[in-house]
């Protein structure tokens, strides 16, 4: 019975190491490897992303090229519906959807509308996130976004 006992306890601490979200965790960008389109590349950047009992709750911080700080943050669901973001001039709201283990899509808003979308990717070995980024940026201009983070 005692081992019954202790195989069951591990297969479910094996459960629960296989279903973590695998962004979970600090990531800080890669310059180099990132591309801006149409730029510029801000000079850094780093997100956190860490479970909740609410979702998956993502803070970050980045330094743009004029050496301008900026932050957002929110606590979404992969369920698809609008979720709050704090911290941005240029979107007020998020829907979060699950395309696998390691990849997620977003529909990043403003006002009800969809100012851009982004596709996150952590590679199979869990050490770089490539965040795509399509849309509007601020000043109106279609861009593209490729950025390579590193975990930490």
């Amino acid at each position: 019975m005692r081992h019954a006992k202790l195989a069951f306890a591990l297969f479910g601490l094996a459960t629960l190491l296989v279903a973590a979200d695998p962004t979970v965790g600090t990531w800080k960008l890669n310059t180099a490897k990132s591309k801006y389109s149409p730029g510029p590349a801000p000079k850094s950047a780093t997100i956190t992303y860490e479970e909740t009992a609410d979702g998956i709750k993502r803070m970050g911080e980045s330094v743009d090229a004029d050496g301008n700080k900026t932050s957002f943050e929110y606590t979404a669901k992969y369920d698809d519906k609008d979720y709050p973001v704090t911290g941005s001039d240029t979107i007020d709201m998020i829907a979060l959807k699950r395309i696998n283990d390691r990849t997620t899509e977003a529909a990043l808003k403003k006002s009800g509308k969809v100012v851009s979308t982004s596709r996150r990717v952590v590679s199979k070995d869990g050490k770089t996130l490539t965040l795509t980024i399509t849309g509007t940026n601020a000043k109106g201009q279609r861009m593209k976004n490729v950025a390579v983070y590193e975990k930490q």
